[in-house]
């Protein structure tokens, strides 16, 4: 049986299903027009709900990061929350299961090929919650040193006393060490110097841990200690330390700063020798010999 083909019949077929299309078309709009309202009613909606979170609840968190990481989530959520409604008003139910069913196996796919980003993402929720760790503390790490100004679901941003900036990924930041300076109020500061052989030790030590204690208040359950440390090539060494208020690296430099020059300025009174490097050059046992013309 031969069917034969009708250009007429062909184009008569293509524009009743433009038509069907235009008709089906025309009837969403009103559901087109309501979706679109619905995703700007919550937009509107998730940045107010964010700025109240802000000014009322989440200011009872005293980490900044954690509020950041908050606030971001009950916006996502409610976009998301939108999203959906816009789909069902839509009438694209299938539509929604399809893309769920769809997103599993994307999400699969992303995440076998951006492992070192989650790793990054997982470290900046870790590093939020972290209870050793806030914004505007100094902390010194892979071998840097500076003020914590940011933590991001990607990197940790330090500002350093040069105001130089530095990025450093979260999954290296969290397989790595840090020291943070700003945890305690107080800390321990080392000083280190050297008398001459001749110097009276008793009276060095005594001197020292006087001085000290007059120039940097020590609280109930701290005191300053002096340790003599070695016999040096030219004096006898010794390690004073003491506490004091100190939250960053400057602190602890303006700490020792001062101590450093009570300490020379109470020796020169004492007439406590503070040597220079000595060495001593035995020429006997060269028979060395001057010959004069």
């Amino acid at each position: 049986m031969q069917t034969n083909f009708s250009v007429e019949e062909s184009v008569s077929n293509l524009w009743d299903k433009l038509d069907g299309w235009l008709e089906s078309i025309i009837l969403k709009l009103p559901n087109l027009a309501m979706a679109v309202l619905v995703m700007f009613l919550f937009y509107f909606l998730a940045r107010g709900i964010r700025k109240v979170l802000k000014r009322t609840i989440l200011r009872k968190i005293s980490q900044v990061s954690i509020q950041e990481i908050i606030a971001k989530v009950v916006f996502v959520v409610i976009i998301l929350i939108g999203f959906f409604i816009a789909l069902g008003v839509l009438d694209l139910d299938k539509v929604l299961t399809s893309i769920l069913a769809g997103a599993g196996v994307v999400g699969l796919a992303i995440g076998l090929a951006l492992q070192g980003t989650l790793s990054n993402t997982f470290g900046g929720l870790i590093l939020s919650f972290m209870p050793q760790l806030k914004i505007n503390d100094f902390i010194s790490a892979d071998g840097v040193s500076g003020f914590v100004t940011e933590i991001s679901l990607r990197n940790i941003i330090l500002k350093k006393p040069d105001n130089n900036v530095v990025v450093i990924p979260n999954s290296k930041f969290i397989d790595g060490s840090f020291t943070n300076y700003s945890m305690n109020d107080r800390n321990r500061i080392f000083v280190n110097c050297g008398v001459g052989y001749e110097s009276d030790l008793q009276m060095v030590e005594d001197l020292t841990v006087k001085i000290i204690s007059d120039n940097f208040k020590q609280n109930d359950d701290e005191n300053v200690e002096f340790f003599f440390t070695e016999f040096g090539d030219s004096s006898i060494n010794f390690m004073v330390r003491f506490w004091t208020d100190c939250v960053n690296v400057k602190q602890e430099h303006a700490a020792r700063h001062k101590a450093i020059k009570i300490i020379k300025k109470h020796f020169d009174d004492r007439d406590i020798n503070i040597p220079f490097p000595i060495r001593t050059l035995d020429f006997g046992k060269n028979n060395l010999q001057i010959v004069k013309e």
